[in-house]
């Protein structure tokens, strides 16, 4: 795709990998989703070919959320490690074109974590940490916002470490409700937002400060959402005043994957700064539709201050990106 804007050396944020151990096409078909069979199995060439498509010169990788899969112990611990390694690797062997986030093993292994934590951004050089929405299975999840993550947070908050936060593909107490609409599509954005929310109630945002949170896919719901938040989380008890409530939820920063269109691009500027929003693409997902949206957005009006911003100068500054 020959972006309108003839724009180039945009950064994306939001770009997974899918090591051949996990598994994806299967992984997808529990979950109601189909990731394009062009892109499986999954290669750095075929990302490199797409960015080239797309005029993204940096992709920041990822390992899609929930996985490693738990439990927690040693077998899980092993597993992130391996990621990392994996992603680690895939950047030095094409200088210039790849980050990564790293993952954690299962956040209620907190030494672990840790220890993931001090490798991924000491030893390997992670541009943040990659983060599921939460950890565990039905009525055993916690959502990251749980007292008992608190020592990872404090050393994410210490590090002013960059946090990509992305919904966990948890299925809802009932169905879904066609197979056109499976996890991915519903559920997930509302996961984002739950765990956004549950930071912001129960002051954990403003608590670690420093910690530099994204938010997937604009945030899922959280845009339309936070105003209800605000008006009856205090009635329930949260110490935060609706005014506070809504300034800790504009201090996230918001990625454009799988969420750009005129409609949802004009309801986060109302809610937060351009200068929050972040370019990315979900690949191997469905990207060229949206990239083009986000480029008519804000190119809209002629200004390309903002195009610029949300397509690599955001990116930039949160990262410490130099081209």
């Amino acid at each position: 795709m020959a972006s309108p804007t003839h724009l180039t050396g945009r950064i994306d944020v939001h770009h997974h990998i899918f090591p051949p151990s996990i598994g994806k096409a299967g992984l997808s078909a529990k979950v109601g989703w189909r990731t394009p069979p062009q892109n499986l199995p999954w290669t750095p060439e075929l990302s490199l070919r797409a960015m080239d498509q797309l005029g993204v010169q940096i992709a920041v990788l990822s390992i899609p959320a929930g996985l490693p899969p738990g439990p927690a112990g040693e077998e899980n611990r092993a597993a992130a490690r391996q990621f990392n390694d994996y992603a680690a690797q895939i950047c030095a062997d094409h200088p210039g074109r790849f980050g990564f986030f790293a993952c954690l093993p299962d956040m209620s292994d907190t030494q672990g974590a840790l220890a993931e934590i001090r490798h991924g951004l000491d030893e390997l050089g992670a541009w943040g940490i990659a983060m599921s929405s939460s950890y565990g299975d039905a009525a055993d999840a916690r959502y990251i916002g749980d007292d008992a993550f608190d020592p990872v947070w404090e050393e994410l908050d210490r590090r002013s470490a960059v946090v990509f936060l992305h919904g966990a593909q948890v299925a809802s107490s009932t169905p879904y409700p066609h197979p056109f609409l499976g996890i991915p599509v519903t559920e997930v954005p509302n996961e984002t937002f739950k765990a956004a929310a549950h930071l912001v109630v129960t002051g954990k945002k403003r608590r670690w400060p420093r910690a530099r949170i994204v938010l997937a896919h604009l945030g899922g719901s959280t845009p339309f959402l936070a105003p209800r938040v605000a008006g009856l989380a205090p009635h329930m008890g949260c110490a935060l005043a609706p005014d506070e409530i809504l300034a800790d939820f504009r201090t996230f920063y918001f990625d454009t994957a799988l969420g750009a269109h005129a409609t949802t691009l004009a309801a986060m500027r109302a809610f937060a700064d351009d200068g929050r929003v972040l370019f990315g693409t979900d690949f191997p997902g469905m990207a060229e539709w949206y990239t083009k949206n986000a480029d008519a957005f804000y190119a809209g009006d002629g200004d390309r201050v903002a195009l610029e911003q949300v397509m690599y100068k955001n990116a930039q500054a949160l990262l410490g990106i130099k081209f």
